[in-house]
């Protein structure tokens, strides 16, 4: 099994501090590795290592045909070209995912733009689109400061449920940290149902 997980938040995990969605992604996935013995992990850290954003200078590289880019485009047309073959290579996809003024964070949505290529992870047929992205499980973990599940103030969930399908994964369960700026108690309580539903997700 290849495990590629995602960390999504802007803050970094130290000693046990910091990013929320992060800490729990990294216990999923300890979990995948002790069910499945000899699992690969490919981390992408964003507040390690941020992505560019899809910018005009990005585009023209990625028009360009390769053997008329320069060195920059070349570089930068490579950075989307090894996330998009670390997606490829995994078969299960741990994403990190804090709520970020009811939306994903600038750094997911950076990773999305990278990744999605017409003709390389989804085409346009006769009938719309198609995914390329397939036979993929993914795991979303993401946390939140109040309680958002279900309602109108979440636009994570319908957003990552739309763009994931739109290049093939279908096949997604979401994890819920919710609460955590609402109270030491609640936040407690949002940390156990999440890994309240690790534990059930892991043994299905």
């Amino acid at each position: 099994m290849n495990i590629l997980q995602i960390n999504s938040s802007a803050r970094r995990l130290q000693d046990d501090q910091g990013s929320v969605s992060t800490r729990l992604a990294n216990e999923l996935t300890s979990g995948l590795q002790s069910a499945h013995p000899g699992a690969t992990v490919t981390v992408r850290d964003f507040a390690v290592s941020p992505l560019p954003v899809l910018d005009e200078a990005t585009l023209g590289a990625l028009f360009t045909p390769a053997e008329a880019r320069n060195a920059e485009q070349a570089a930068r047309v490579a950075l989307n070209d090894q996330l998009i073959a670390e997606l490829f290579a995994a078969d299960v996809v741990v994403i990190g995912v804090p709520m970020i003024n009811f939306n994903v964070s600038a750094q997911l949505k950076n990773w999305i733009d990278a990744i999605a290529r017409a003709g390389v992870t989804f085409q346009y047929g006769p009938t719309g689109p198609v995914g390329l992205v397939t036979g993929k499980k993914v795991y979303v973990v993401t946390s939140r400061g109040g309680i958002h599940r279900d309602q109108p103030t979440d636009q994570v969930v319908p957003y990552l449920r739309t763009v994931l399908a739109f290049l093939g994964m279908t096949d997604v369960d979401f994890i819920y940290a919710e609460g955590l700026n609402m109270g030491p108690e609640m936040a407690d309580r949002g940390l156990a149902a999440a890994r309240g539903q690790i534990a059930e997700l892991l043994v299905a």
